[in-house]
């Protein structure tokens, strides 16, 4: 076998996979280089999708085994007690078993050609006169040299290559630590509901979640800063006065941890012969720390642009830098409505949370926004709810109610 291909894409992550997945539907001769044996494990996300995202992806509906339930709900925990409910008249997220969908995006780019070596580490890139010119591999059986005249970069958020591509990390400023958790025993939940628990005594900087998978099951989690997660998941499940009813006597099955950036997009997600995509790249929600379908709809282009490159015989940054042009063609607006949205909730504190809460209760804020399905792109689901004089109401209490430093 010659160790070269036209591209090599390091990661068999979802974004790696897909990248991967369109390059060999075009017909490019693709290699996966994946450190673990086993794709998709160890899990480090919770694996709540949007449908209406998947769908735009082509993705949906999913292989049965999959999808471990479906929502219509999500119900929010203010700080101090209140709750506030949206509910839609169909499903509109899902949850996945993160290992098996991670290995059916690999399947899917295999079956289109692409190849696969798990059990491979790469070590380094290799560049030569300025240009990567492919990657350094430990297997089994040693250390080899791969060829390539493109490398994607979908190794995630340690970004240990791209910075020898001389590309910036993601911002470590805007980097929270997370924690996620199997559980089992949970009690009282709506099975067609996840929620969420916002408050700096238990998630400082973020938010909780409990997502119910059926059975008595459950995905717990949370992300702080300058946090213990561990110590704050126990606070969660034990002393939360609504999360405790439902996990006080549940059995955590398995814990992962990860961190979780929210800084908006690198600056720069290219080099001569480089592209970065997914975490590594940032492409991550600053709301909510969701990465896969922003992730996958950047592996996409990603493709196109590779595909194009090499068409052209020129992989160079003055080729390769209409990738990120590309996704912030298709992204860029709803990423700074995204980041304009976190700074916002940054600043709040938790008896501000407390009061939007209460005035969303108050003023039935959930019927504006049943019927809003794509929780992906949130900028233009943000200009759908415009027409209703409620949303328009709550809009304006956020920009112009003054919104003290948190406490």
């Amino acid at each position: 076998m010659e160790n070269a291909s036209d591209v090599a894409v390091v990661g068999a992550g979802p974004c790696g996979s897909f990248t991967a997945l369109h390059l060999a539907k075009r017909g490019v001769n693709v290699t996966v280089f994946e450190e673990h044996n086993e794709i998709g494990v160890p899990c480090h996300c919770a694996g709540h999708l949007s449908i209406t995202g998947l769908k735009r992806l082509g993705l949906y509906p999913l292989p049965e085994g999959i999808v471990e339930n479906t929502f219509k709900a999500a119900t929010f925990h203010s700080p101090h007690g209140k709750q506030f409910t949206v509910r839609s008249k169909s499903p509109v997220t899902c949850a996945v078993n993160r290992a098996l969908f991670d290995q059916y995006l690999a399947q899917k780019a295999e079956k289109a050609g692409a190849r696969l070596l798990p059990g491979s580490r790469v070590d380094s890139l290799i560049i030569e006169n300025g240009f990567v010119k492919g990657v350094m591999v430990s297997q089994k059986g040693g250390a080899i040299r791969w060829n390539a005249k493109i490398v994607a970069d979908a190794e995630g958020i340690s970004a240990r290559l791209s910075r020898q591509a001389g590309l910036p990390p993601p911002n470590r400023n805007m980097m929270l630590d997370g924690i996620e958790a199997e559980v089992e025993g949970v009690k009282n939940v709506e099975e067609d509901a996840v929620e969420i628990f916002l408050g700096r005594e238990y998630a400082p900087g973020f938010f909780a979640w409990l997502i119910p998978k059926g059975g008595g099951k459950a995905k717990v989690g949370l992300a702080a800063e300058k946090a213990n997660p561990k110590e704050l998941l126990g606070k969660l499940m034990h002393k939360h006065p609504e999360a405790s009813k439902k996990l006080g006597r549940a059995r955590i099955l398995q814990t992962a941890y990860h961190p979780v950036t929210l800084g908006g997009l690198i600056p720069k997600a290219y080099g001569n012969g480089f592209l970065a995509v997914g975490d590594v790249a940032s492409q991550v929600k600053p709301t909510t720390g969701g990465g896969v379908a922003l992730g996958l709809t950047c592996a996409e282009i990603a493709a196109r642009v590779a595909f194009w490159a090499l068409h052209r015989n020129d992989v160079s940054s003055n080729s390769l830098r209409e990738y990120p042009r590309r996704c912030r063609a298709v992204l860029g607006f709803e990423w700074r409505i995204m980041l304009k949205a976190r700074k916002m909730l940054d600043a709040l504190s938790d008896q501000r949370i407390d009061d939007v809460i209460g005035f969303c209760t108050r003023y039935g804020i959930d019927r504006a926004l049943d019927g809003v399905e794509d929780i992906d792109l949130q900028g233009r689901s943000l200009l759908g709810l415009l027409p209703h004089p409620v949303a328009l109401a709550f809009i304006l209490y956020l920009l112009y109610v003054r919104i003290p430093t948190k406490t």
